[in-house]
């Protein structure tokens, strides 16, 4: 499945509906959009510019720097705060004239959309009503644009809202005033965000797997693997760009059983200076409340608790033309894992 799915809505007679979902040229697919986790640089070939030629690809000519996001078979998407989704659908370049011309002509040779509605998309690209010949003798001055739906939000609401006909975009000229997500940096910020990946938030515990009632649990997450990550956005023929960057700023302990008590109260522990979270136990510390961590007031018996840990992170963006961080809102990711709990042994003499 490429990253993204063109989705063509061309110029139609009045009271006539058709639209050609159509996949870019595989040629130019990517991993996926939101489903990569690699720790390089976007391979493909979107967005690289030869001249007055745009190579179309799968991703609408964005090209995704992850050599900054987080890696590992662990490592998982976000999720934002609320009901906040990426754009489900967005304008950007996509052909030059020769290529739209090299497109457009097979779907009207085929008539399979009929002769009175390949008049109209002749009459409107080609003799002049309002583009003459696909714009040819604007080649290397300008783009024609298509809209694209990230792969994520096919199917969710408003990713068909995009239904504009291709339209023609001078360098340096704003897109027309009526198409909404046409691509911008704030545009690329969102769509970096749901390529955003961060670390397995497993914490450590002592003691380990399985504990003891009554016992304070200590839980941490070391400096190592919580780090900022980021993963940047650009469009080359635009020349603009965005970086969007995740921060770990809390970890939440959820015991999985209402016969817990968690440190602190709030279950909240924030995270220390050097990029920590919580405290490793130490010998010594048997006496002390974790600064992170559970004490469980019932055994598990047979089974286990389902300790669930999920890190909030902050995430900001910059981008061409940004004066400073803007926010986006806050991500989490969490995982489980299984606790046994017993009971402590009385020992009769």
């Amino acid at each position: 499945m490429p990253a993204l799915i063109q989705r063509t809505a061309l110029a139609l007679p009045a009271g006539v509906a058709v639209l050609a979902l159509t996949t870019a040229n595989p040629a130019y697919a990517d991993t996926g959009w939101g489903g990569s986790t690699d720790n390089g640089p976007s391979t493909h070939t979107s967005g690289k510019a030869d001249g007055d030629r745009l190579a179309s690809s799968a991703s609408g000519v964005i090209v995704f720097d992850r050599s900054k996001n987080g890696s590992g078979q662990s490592a998982g998407a976000v999720t934002a705060a609320g009901s906040w989704t990426p754009p489900p659908c967005y304008y950007a370049p996509k052909y030059t004239p020769e290529q739209l011309e090299k497109y457009l002509t097979p779907i009207w040779e085929a008539e399979s959309t009929g002769y009175e509605w390949d008049a109209q998309q002749r009459d409107h690209y080609v003799d002049g009503h309002p583009y003459k010949d696909f714009n040819k003798d604007k080649a290397g001055k300008g783009y024609w644009w298509d809209s694209y739906i990230p792969e994520s939000q096919i199917g969710a609401p408003g990713s068909l809202n995009c239904d504009k006909p291709i339209f023609w975009v001078d360098k340096g000229d704003q897109p027309p005033a009526d198409i909404p997500h046409a691509i911008t940096p704030e545009i690329l910020a969102q769509l970096a965000y749901g390529e955003i990946r961060v670390p397995s938030t497993t914490v450590k515990l002592a003691p380990a797997g399985t504990t003891k009632v009554n016992l304070p649990t200590w839980a941490w997450l070391d400096t190592a693997k919580f780090k900022p990550v980021s993963v940047t956005a650009r469009v080359p023929v635009l020349g603009i760009e965005a970086t969007t960057t995740a921060e770990p700023v809390s970890l939440e302990i959820t015991p999985g059983t209402d016969d817990a008590l968690t440190y602190p109260a709030s279950g909240a522990c924030q995270i220390n200076k050097d990029g920590s979270i919580g405290e490793p136990y130490a010998k010594g510390k048997a006496d002390q409340s974790p600064p992170c961590g559970v004490k469980y007031l019932r055994s598990s018996g047979d089974s286990s608790y389902k300790l669930q840990a999920t890190v909030t992170w902050k995430i900001h963006w910059t981008g061409t033309g940004v004066n400073g961080e803007r926010d986006l809102p806050d991500g989490t990711f969490g995982a489980e894992q299984d606790v046994v709990v017993q009971e402590i042994q009385a020992v009769n003499r």
